[in-house]
Parts: C-alpha cells; structure tokens; sequence
C-alpha cells in the first residue's frame, strides 16, 4: 500500500527528529495515539480488542493477547498502582516480534574494471578451470551419450540460460551483501534470481487511476537473514519481492492506496 502525505500532515511532524537521542533515560512508547486510538501491546498497531479481566491492556486481535498473556500479563493482569496509566510496562516480546533496523540509503557505486595484474592471474585461473571442466565432461561424456540429441540440447540450452541469471544476480548481490531494498523507479528493470516466473505487461494490473504501474523496488532475500525467520517454526522465503507503483504517481490525499507486489522464489536448477 502506498501513502503519499505531503509534508505538513496531521500524522507526523513536518521536521525530522534530531540524529541524537536527547539526554536521560529514553521515552516510554505511546500507549494511545493522538486521535485516541488504543495501540495493541505486543506489534503496536490499532489494538480494539482489550483484556476482559482488567479491562486496560489492549491488543489487535486474539492471536497476541493470548501470546502477552502467557509472557507476563497473566501476573500484572489486575496489578495496577495508584497514577499507572494503562498497562504502562509494555513488554518486548522479541521472541516473536521481528527486530528492528534503521535502513541506510546509499547510491550503488558502479563497476570498475580490474587492473592489468587481476586479469593475468585471472586468466590464469581460468585456464585452470577449464582444464577442470574438461576432465569433468570426459567422465560424464559416457552418460550423456546414452540421452538423444534434442534432450541434450534442451538441457544445455535451460541450465545455460538459469545459470546465466543466477550467476549475474549473485555477482550484482555479492558487491552489497548487506543490501535489502534495491531502488530503481523509471530506470532499469528488477534483478532477476531466475528466468522463471517473471511477469509479463499483462500480469501487472493498471493503477485504481488508470496509469500502467512501473518497477520501483525490489525486496532481497537478505533480509530474511535480518529478520531471523528460522526462529518463527514457520517456512518464509522468496527469492526477491518486486514492487510495481502508478507511473503518474496518482494522489489519494490520506487515503492509502493499493499497489502491485510480484514474488519470485528461486529456481530448482539454481545451485
């Protein structure tokens, strides 16, 4: 979902918050929004739905009130000293909530070509490998010969091509290995993992406005590292997230409104 608030709004202040923290212990987060809405206790978001002992502790739904419950509110639930304000220890539930990073913006340095020394020992390894690959395919000659022309050339011409991609995602990832958005609206395409999968112009719908949506950033699977997903007992993985937006940029005042996410996982022949 896109949002696009200009920059005096009735939702965030129109200067950015200073760099350094201001001196003494840190603020406690808000309990309760400025429209008054209450926030859930354990992710933060509209929390409607409240504890029906104490009638204090708010939550978005019953999944994380019975998640607080058995992680502490079961023994505060009740206790409430005379000035507390609601359920003013708010736990940090860090063992099911997923951490949180400041995101960096940096422009990608471009490719520089190697000096006269790196080409000589790389053509040297070069010709190491390929003597490599040659004794390989003597050995595996036998067992090819047994498969027909046309699967031969099926096969070579499919793990080439995945290969290819793969290869040219993995050297462009291997320069920023820590990156996790890739931004590029309105200049080249996504960074493909595989050449299956990708949509064509007709799998991308139009804007609600009418306008064609374009790339504008892809989501790396680095940042599944970040967000320590094997912790969860639960399979998340993709192999990149690609963003689509309205090329006009359409307005929708406060309102938020609704874009195009693609998901490419990796692909079997990828190794």
């Amino acid at each position: 979902f896109r949002n696009q608030l200009p920059r005096r709004n009735d939702t965030y202040p129109e200067e950015p918050p200073p760099e350094e923290p201001p001196p003494g212990p840190a603020p406690a987060p808000p309990q309760r929004l400025g429209s008054g809405a209450v926030l859930c206790r354990v992710c933060g978001c509209l929390g409607p739905r409240c504890c029906g002992r104490c009638r204090r502790a708010a939550y978005c739904g019953p999944e994380h009130q019975a998640l607080d419950w058995r992680h502490g509110h079961r023994r505060s639930c009740g206790q409430r000293a005379a000035g507390d304000d609601l359920a003013d220890a708010i736990p940090e539930h860090n063992e099911f909530l997923f951490p949180e990073y400041e995101i960096l913006i940096e422009p990608e340095e471009p490719e520089f070509p190697a000096d006269s020394t790196d080409d000589e020992q790389g053509d040297t390894s070069k010709d190491t490998k390929e003597q490599e690959e040659l004794g390989a395919a003597g050995i595996a000659d036998d067992a090819l010969q047994s498969l027909d022309e046309e699967t031969l050339e099926a096969m070579a011409k499919h793990e080439t091509e995945e290969e290819k991609i793969f290869r040219l995602f993995k050297k462009q990832v291997a320069a920023e290995p820590e990156q996790i958005i890739r931004y590029c609206r309105g200049g080249e395409g996504p960074l493909w993992v595989s050449g299956e999968n990708r949509p064509e112009e007709k799998d991308i719908p139009n804007c609600v406005c009418g306008a064609k949506r374009i790339f504008e950033f892809q989501i790396m699977p680095q940042l599944l590292n970040h967000l320590h997903v094997d912790s969860l007992g639960e399979s998340i993985d993709w192999g990149t997230l690609v963003v689509y937006t309205c090329a006009d940029n359409c307005g929708g005042g406060n309102k938020y409104l609704e874009e195009f996410i693609w998901k490419q996982d990796y692909s079997m022949d990828c190794t």
